[in-house]
């Protein structure tokens, strides 16, 4: 019991240094305008800056999976904070696009083997709960979305767009300080999933030790993937700039708003602990329309109402946070089992962002050629829709041996 409360203080420490990643995620989107008339850029190429790091993640996300099937964990997590922070800190110096874009790619890079190695490190050791646990990753995720803009905000109004990124910036050196003094590869480096995982299993071998991820239904969901994360990160990475050029909202209203889509991160375990129980196609079909309908509903003026924009942000969120994200990652780990988890979470950390990362150019295309909200509900509800029709095509393909794990 009493080892059972020391790993959970430390997954609790590895989660607060995770807010520091979702706060860097969300703080170029609040800044754009700023952005955008300090070094004079165009609609897509701010849009580009603005998803620019997923990319870095993606390319991250299956390297990372086979580097932490090779090496410490607790390594990967401080390398990741290291360079997340370091090129969020070096934003705040950049001088055009090119830069610009470097730092941008190279923050997700280090983003990427934090979050990789964050999922692994839960899924492993609290193997009976991986969605769960899973769901309170991405909670901690909500409470990074929550306060950053806020803060960024606050920030920004005081001391110029540079000091956000030098501030969390730092932070995210100092997390890195607290992470490697207090967590133990006893709980890091846990191998408990794999020990004790009997689906799959046949006279204690895996039958699923020759599976790879390119069988028919990982590539299916990956597909799903690929398309959730092209209409939520068009629409966090342009968003507050339609709020703010199209609807007149000042920079503290916009982030309010977007403070609102991390409330709704805040039910994430729920979303988990409901996949764990329900199963998590189903959940799916409940957390992909709803990103659809309030994706889109979140790009038309609402009255121009700062309230109306806040509570659809909210229903927004808990269809990502609370119920896509760890869903999506669960059944993607679940359909090639414990002893691939760490190859699973890359593939899901690749297919979620890799795309994208051009997902801000793409919106801001669509806007220069149509309208903000003909725009939004074409990407933000169109690729939405698109993923629920290849998550129940995922299920049609679905193996007997590679359905979910239960211990």
């Amino acid at each position: 019991m009493q080892k059972n409360h020391a790993a959970i203080a430390m997954f609790f420490i590895l989660l607060l240094s995770y807010v520091l990643n979702s706060i860097d995620r969300g703080l170029f989107s609040v800044l754009a305008i700023e952005v955008r008339d300090a070094m004079s850029l165009s609609l897509p190429q701010v849009g580009l800056a603005s998803t620019m790091f997923t990319l870095g993640m993606g390319l991250a996300g299956i390297p990372t999976g086979y580097l932490l099937s090779s090496t410490s964990r607790k390594s990967v997590v401080l390398l990741g904070l290291f360079v997340f922070s370091v090129a969020t800190l070096l934003t705040a110096y950049a001088t055009g696009l090119a830069d610009l874009l470097a730092y941008r790619f190279v923050s997700g890079l280090g983003e990427a083997m934090q979050v990789t190695a964050l999922i692994a490190i839960g899924a492993s050791y609290f193997y009976r709960n991986r969605a769960l646990m899973t769901g309170v990753v991405s909670s901690f995720y909500g409470i990074g979305s929550f306060a950053g803009p806020m803060m960024t905000a606050s920030l920004l109004s005081a001391y110029g767009w540079k000091m956000p990124f030098v501030v969390f910036g730092i932070g995210g050196i100092i997390a890195m300080a607290i992470v490697a003094l207090c967590v133990r590869p006893w709980f890091s480096e846990s191998r408990a999933n794999e020990e004790n995982a009997s689906g799959g299993r046949k006279d204690g071998v895996d039958t699923r030790a020759n599976d790879t991820i390119w069988n028919a239904t990982t590539i299916t969901l990956g597909l799903a993937s690929i398309c959730a994360g092209v209409a939520v990160f068009g629409f966090a990475g342009l968003y507050p700039t339609y709020l703010r050029s199209a609807l007149g909202f000042s920079p503290q209203q916009a982030a309010w708003v977007m403070s609102a889509i991390g409330i709704g991160g805040f039910l994430a375990p729920v979303g988990g602990w409901l996949g764990d129980r329900v199963g998590h196609q189903k959940v799916l079909m409940a957390a992909l329309p709803l990103a659809a309908l309030s994706g889109g509903l979140s790009f038309t003026e609402l009255e121009r109402s700062v309230m109306l924009h806040a509570v659809v942000a909210v229903v927004f969120g808990i269809a990502v946070l609370s119920l896509l994200y760890a869903n999506m990652s669960a059944i993607i780990i679940d359909s090639l089992g414990p002893a691939r988890t760490a190859q699973t979470a890359g593939l899901f950390i690749a297919s979620y962002y890799i795309p994208a990362a051009f997902a801000g150019y793409t919106l801001a295309l669509l806007k220069e050629a149509t309208n903000w909200t003909t725009a939004g509900v074409l990407q933000t509800s169109g690729f939405a829709l698109i993923a629920t029709i290849l998550v129940i095509v995922a299920g049609t393909t679905r193996k007997p041996e590679l359905s979910p794990v239960r211990t």
